[in-house]
């Protein structure tokens, strides 16, 4: 029997970046948005503040753009500092590259198993499915799920025991499927 688990988000990851005042390494979204128009450009900034101090960056979302060519309902989200947006947002990976930063998403996730019916399978059928990019090693989800520690989990896998399409050391952020004998 295949059963399903879902890692899901519970929180806004944390932004790696380097702040200026501190040198603190990672920044929170705090939801807002400045929106400045030049005539018929605009320019978007997602703010976000230092965990160390509390100073504020921009993180670049949209640069020297057509006002036309952005969608209305688009600006009013922006405008209402809507969360839903930010969540979006932070996970696009164009902005991030265009602003050159990486996502933290260690303590804003969580594996949901369904249950504990898939423990005491001899033979379990496992499809992970990703409810966000959230770059996590297999093996780790595994361990989770199964309550094993990460060194045994690595073990079965050294075994054959724990197969899997996706390589197990990697950090895929889309859905695989794999098999656990015990």
């Amino acid at each position: 029997m295949l059963n399903t688990w879902v890692v899901i988000p519970t929180c806004l990851p944390l932004v790696r970046r380097r702040c200026h005042t501190c040198a603190s390494g990672r920044f929170r979204a705090s939801g807002k948005f400045r929106v400045n128009a030049h005539h018929k450009l605009i320019d978007v900034w997602l703010l976000l503040l230092c965990t160390g101090c509390g100073e504020t960056a921009k993180l670049s979302v949209l640069e020297r753009v057509r006002v036309r060519s952005v969608r209305p309902e688009v600006l009013d989200r922006l405008h209402d500092n809507d969360l839903g947006l930010t969540a979006e947002l932070l996970q696009d990976p164009g902005v991030l590259r265009r602003s050159r930063v990486a996502l933290d998403w260690a303590g804003a996730w969580r594996l949901d198993t369904g249950g504990s019916g898939h423990l005491d399978e001899e033979v379990a059928d496992v499809s992970v499915r990703f409810a966000a990019r959230v770059p996590v090693r297999p093996v780790r989800l595994v361990a989770d799920g199964f309550g094993l520690t990460r060194g045994e989990a690595e073990r079965l896998a050294a075994e054959g025991k724990l197969v899997s399409a996706v390589r197990l050391g990697s950090r895929p952020c889309g859905d695989f499927t794999f098999t656990l004998k015990r």
